[in-house]
């Protein structure tokens, strides 16, 4: 067994560009993204912070939750996964996006069922495209040096730097469960409704 702590981050730093609202704030049942992905990441883990950019700290949902800060720039996703990398290098984190309206309990233990010790990442098989799927991944103590060489070397897609490593790939269990939200029209079909 992995003797690494394991925390969780939770992406919600994010422009929101395509949907064209906070994504983190869409709600279900009565209750943000994000504090559906927080709720549901911290049963799993020892500590479970939200990623956010300097100026979303007040926003009064992000604020609720221990924070990690974007120390990086134009780094996308990439900037709040290496941020966690440097303020909590002692820890595994496992690394969920704040839009994955189906993700549930299974999805996340099986991964960290799965969490290997031989490699510097765990990601689920992509069921659309077979690659993997970098933000519902374990990021593996120590690998802040492997991610920032990438960013230095202008890969900023997470989901590059999990195809040029050696990565520990699992088998789905239920793909739906991450299926994304990024548009409007992912969200009129989806289960998720725009907070008014």
């Amino acid at each position: 067994m992995p003797s690494a702590p394991v925390y969780g981050l939770v992406l919600a730093g994010g422009r929101s560009r395509r949907m064209g609202r906070d994504k983190a704030l869409l709600e279900h049942e009565g209750r943000s993204q994000l504090a559906h992905a927080m709720a549901l990441i911290g049963r799993h883990v020892e500590r479970v912070f939200v990623s956010t950019r300097a100026d979303q700290q007040q926003e009064p949902e992000r604020a609720r939750y221990s924070q990690i800060v974007d120390r990086y720039d134009d780094l996308g996703p990439l900037a709040g996964i290496l941020s966690a990398l440097d303020e909590h290098p002692e820890a595994d984190w496992l690394v969920v996006a704040c839009d994955l309206p189906n993700i549930g309990d299974d999805t996340v233990a099986n991964l960290l069922a799965n969490r290997s010790e031989d490699h510097p990442f765990t990601a689920y098989i992509s069921s659309h495209d077979g690659l993997p799927e970098p933000l519902c991944a374990i990021w593996r103590a120590g690998t802040a040096g492997i991610v920032r060489q990438f960013a230095d070397e202008g890969v900023h897609c997470p989901r590059k730097i999990l195809i040029r490593s050696q990565t520990h790939l699992v088998e789905q269990t239920d793909p739906a469960s991450l299926d994304n939200v990024n548009t409007p029209a992912d969200l009129a079909s989806s289960v998720l409704e725009a907070a008014s």
